[in-house]
C-alpha cells in the first residue's frame, strides 16, 4: 500500500534511485526527478562498494546483480615515485575476513544501471526532468521543471550533487525566513584542494587483473583499480591556491591532455609509464575534487543528502557508501514517521524533528570519513611532512591486519534499513555488526580499536622523532 505522504527526490544518481529502492520497501509514495535523459550515462570512473554498503544492496535487492557484474578485488599494491613495490598488501583479503563480504568495484555507469534495473517499480524515476525551482509553504512543496510542469508532494530530498540546485533554493529560503540563518561561512564551508584526471581504459596485465596501484609522488599521486577486461585510473593534484563555493572550474579536454601531458612519462610499475595508459584511455576528463559537510542539513521541508550536502576525496572510495548511509538512515526516520501518521500528511514542525535526529544520527560519522579520507588523499601525495613520514616510514612496515582492523571499526558501525531484514547468508566476518548481537564484548571491541589507532600513533611519533634527531646530527 502507498501512503498519501510523498517525496520529490531531485537527482537520480546513487542517492536517488537508492532512495527509491528504501522508499519503496516503506511503501512511501515519491517521484525520482533526474535531469539526464539517461539512467547511466557513460560518465566518471568507478565505485567500490564496501561491505557495509553491500549489507544495504543485499536489503535493497541489489548485491547479487552487483556481485556478478564484477569480481572481488584481491591486492592493495603501493610503489614509489620509481614505480618499485613498497607494500603488496592482502587488505581486500583481511576485508573479506572482518565482514564476510569482497569489496566489490565496478564502473559507476554499471553501478547505475543496477539500482534502476533492480527497482521494483519503474514508474518513480523521471528522466529529463531539469528543475528549474524548489517552493515550500505550510502545506507541502513545490518542484517546478523547466518544462512548466509543477510536481507536489511533502517534502524536498534533494540527491542533486554537490552543486546542488535543491541546496541553493533551501539556502534561499532559509535566509528570507530568518535572516543569516545561513552564513557566508557556510556557504564557503566545501573547498577544492585538489583536481584530478579520472577515467579508464582496458585492462593492463602489469597492473593485474583485480588489484589497487598506489604510486606516490610529491603533491600529486596515482590510483588504479583493475578488473580482468577493464582499468580504472585517477591521478591526484594539489592545487597550488585552493578555491571554495561559488567559484568553480571547468576544465576542457585541452586542459586534461596538458596535465596528463606532464606526467606521461612517470613510472608507474617497472615496465609501464601513465602516458601508455592515457593513450590507450576509453575515457578521460579533469574534475575539481570538493570536500566538506554542511552546517545545516534541512530547512522546512527540504533535507539533503550525498554529495549536496557532504563530499569526501575519492581516494579510499568512501563516498558512494557515504551516500546509500545517509539515505538509509533518513529513510529509517521516514518510514517510522509515516507509519505513526498512518500513511498521511505530516506537519511542518514534526518533518523539521526527523531531520534534525537524521543530522545528528549522521554528522559526526561523516566528520570522521571526511577527516580520513582527506588523510589518505594526503598521504598518498606526500602532501607535508607527516603525511610523507607516514607514506614513506610507517605504513610500509605495518602489520598486514592493522589497517583492515581500522577500518573494520569504521565499517560494523554503519547504519541499515530497520525496517528491511538483512539476509542470513550475509556477511558471517570474524567482527559482528555494531547493531547485531556481538559475541565478543563491546568493551573488548573499543580495547582493539583503541590499540590499533594507538599503535599507528605511536609509530608515527617515533619515526618522526627519530627523523628529527638524524637531521640534527
Amino acid at each position: 500500500m502507498i501512503s498519501n505522504f510523498r517525496v520529490i527526490i531531485v537527482g537520480g544518481g546513487v542517492a536517488g534511485l537508492t532512495a527509491s529502492h528504501a522508499l519503496q520497501k516503506a511503501g512511501i509514495d515519491h517521484v525520482v526527478l533526474e535531469r539526464s535523459k539517461e539512467v547511466a550515462p557513460p560518465v566518471g570512473a568507478s565505485i567500490a562498494i564496501y561491505p557495509h554498503g553491500a549489507r544495504i544492496l543485499s536489503q535493497i535487492g541489489c548485491l547479487e546483480a552487483a556481485k556478478a557484474a564484477c569480481r572481488p578485488c584481491e591486492r592493495f599494491i603501493t610503489r614509489g615515485p620509481d614505480g618499485k613495490v613498497w607494500i603488496n598488501s592482502g587488505f581486500f583479503g583481511n576485508v573479506q575476513a572482518n565482514h564476510g563480504q569482497d569489496i566489490l568495484l565496478l564502473e559507476r555507469r554499471e553501478f547505475l544501471q543496477i539500482l534502476y534495473d533492480c527497482l521494483p517499480n519503474k514508474s518513480f524515476i523521471k528522466l529529463g526532468c531539469r528543475v528549474r525551482d524548489v517552493t515550500q509553504d505550510s502545506n507541502g512543496v513545490e518542484v517546478i521543471l523547466d518544462d512548466g510542469t509543477v510536481e507536489r508532494g511533502d517534502m524536498v530530498l534533494g540527491c542533486d550533487g554537490v552543486h546542488s540546485l535543491v541546496k541553493q533554493r533551501m539556502w534561499d529560503l532559509a535566509n528570507q525566513k530568518i535572516p543569516r540563518a545561513i552564513t557566508a561561512q557556510e556557504k564557503t564551508s566545501m573547498v577544492t584542494r585538489w583536481k584530478c584526471l579520472v577515467g579508464m581504459g582496458p585492462a593492463v596485465p602489469e597492473l593485474g587483473e583485480r588489484d589497487m596501484t598506489v604510486v606516490h609522488d610529491d603533491k600529486y599521486s596515482f590510483l588504479f583499480l583493475t578488473q580482468p577486461d577493464k582499468l580504472f585510473f585517477f591521478v591526484f593534484f594539489r592545487l597550488e591556491h585552493e578555491f571554495r563555493w561559488p567559484e568553480r572550474r571547468r576544465y576542457t579536454d585541452a586542459d586534461a591532455e596538458a596535465l596528463a601531458a606532464s606526467v606521461a612519462s612517470h613510472p608507474i610499475c617497472e615496465s609501464l609509464v601513465f602516458g601508455e595508459i592515457w593513450q590507450k584511455r576509453i575515457r578521460g576528463s579533469l574534475i575539481s575534487l570538493e570536500e566538506g559537510i554542511l552546517q545545516h542539513w534541512s530547512h522546512g521541508r527540504i533535507v539533503l543528502a550525498g554529495d549536496s550536502v557532504h563530499k569526501v576525496t575519492p581516494n579510499i572510495a568512501l563516498g558512494g557508501n557515504s551516500t546509500m548511509e545517509s539515505v538509509v538512515v533518513l529513510c529509517n526516520h521516514l518510514e517510522r514517521t509515516v507509519a505513526a501518521h498512518h500513511g498521511g500528511r505530516v506537519s511542518r514542525a514534526t518533518l523539521g524533528r526527523v531531520f534534525d535526529q537524521y543530522q545528528r544520527d549522521r554528522e559526526k560519522r561523516m566528520h570522521e570519513i571526511m577527516e580520513l579520507s582527506s588523510l589518505i588523499t594526503r598521504v598518498q601525495a606526500w602532501d607535508g611532512m607527516l603525511p610523507k613520514v607516514l607514506a614513506c616510514w610507517v605504513l610500509p612496515f605495518q602489520a598486514d591486519h592493522k589497517l583492515t582492523d581500522q577500518l573494520g571499526e569504521l565499517i560494523r558501525k554503519a547504519p541499515k534499513l530497520d525496517y528491511v531484514e538483512v539476509d542470513r547468508e550475509f556477511g558471517g566476518g570474524r567482527l559482528a555488526w555494531e547493531d547485531e548481537k556481538d559475541s565478543r564484548s563491546p568493551d573488548k571491541a573499543k580495547k582493539m580499536a583503541f590499540v590499533s589507532r594507538l599503535t599507528v600513533y605511536l609509530a608515527g611519533c617515533l619515526t618522526a622523532l627519530f627523523l628529527a634527531y638524524s637531521l640534527s646530527i
